[in-house]
């Protein structure tokens, strides 16, 4: 729980992407939005990052998540293959 949620550069950075989401079809604004809350498990470090940029934090944040997946996706079809 944040006290002061101003200060929170992820909650802000997510707010200012809802217009984006608001336009996009219902299937693809609800994985747009789940896309973006799963970038609060790294929220400590979105916030370390601090400003001046900080789209730059998240986006590296939604890489960092889809390396994560491709990279286990890649060892599930390795162990696969044994």
């Amino acid at each position: 729980m944040i006290l002061f949620p101003e200060d929170d550069i992820l909650i802000r950075e997510i707010e200012s992407w809802k217009g984006f989401a608001d336009m996009l079809c219902s299937e693809d604004r609800r994985l747009f939005l789940q896309m973006l809350n799963d970038c609060h498990r790294y929220s400590n470090a979105i916030n370390a990052k601090g400003e001046p940029f900080p789209s730059e934090a998240l986006l590296m944040t939604l890489v960092f998540i889809q390396h994560k997946m491709i990279s286990w996706l890649i060892k599930y079809q390795y162990n696969k293959l044994k």
